[in-house]
């Protein structure tokens, strides 16, 4: 199966898991660029790519960058199997309990546990769809590692876990056990 027919797949089996599922380009959403200037304001400009690099789910909605069209199969697979696990776990918590744990518990920014708890489950789904559609040099990746890392302790989500030895030390055991089992 192609790259390309494994998204086809995967898109109508997230359209049966979630019914109403959609994509909408953030660029053209009222929603998606008030976002974007909150964000800026919060992370004093630290945010600027929310809009053309961040990838978002609310509701059954999971909202795209402009770059959604160019992007390859296999990052779209990767992108939509992080994704997917978001939209379980709003089915899971429900949308107002979804929403109180990845903005405001224990806080909006800095120590925001609740948020690193649901991006760290998001995340291994990231490692494990990097290692099954890309192989092990993929996932061993450095620039990847940095990337994920950054994701925790830098502006993008608010600082939302900003010990970075921690959040190495979780990655680092992640990677070990997908590369075990």
């Amino acid at each position: 199966m192609t790259p390309e027919e494994a998204l086809a797949v995967f898109l109508r089996e997230l359209d049966a898991e979630f019914p109403g599922f959609r994509l909408v380009d953030k660029e053209h959403d009222p929603l998606s660029r008030a976002i974007d200037r909150a964000l800026r304001i919060l992370t004093l400009g630290g945010q600027d790519r929310y809009l053309s690099h961040y990838h978002t789910v609310i509701g059954h909605r999971l909202y795209v960058p402009r770059s959604w069209a160019e992007t390859p199969a296999v990052q779209k697979l990767i992108t939509l199997r992080h994704e997917r696990v978001h939209l379980r776990q709003r089915r899971r918590l429900t949308f107002l309990g979804l929403a109180l744990i990845y903005l405001l518990l224990p806080f909006p920014v800095g120590l925001a546990y609740g948020r690193a708890r649901l991006e760290w489950e998001a995340y291994t789904e990231t490692l494990r769809a990097t290692l099954e559609l890309e192989g092990e040099e993929a996932l061993r990746d450095p620039g990847l590692r940095e990337r994920i890392v950054t994701q925790f302790t830098g502006p993008a989500y608010l600082w939302m876990w900003p010990f970075r030895r921690q959040v190495e030390a979780w990655y680092d055991a992640e990677l070990q056990r997908l590369l075990s089992s």
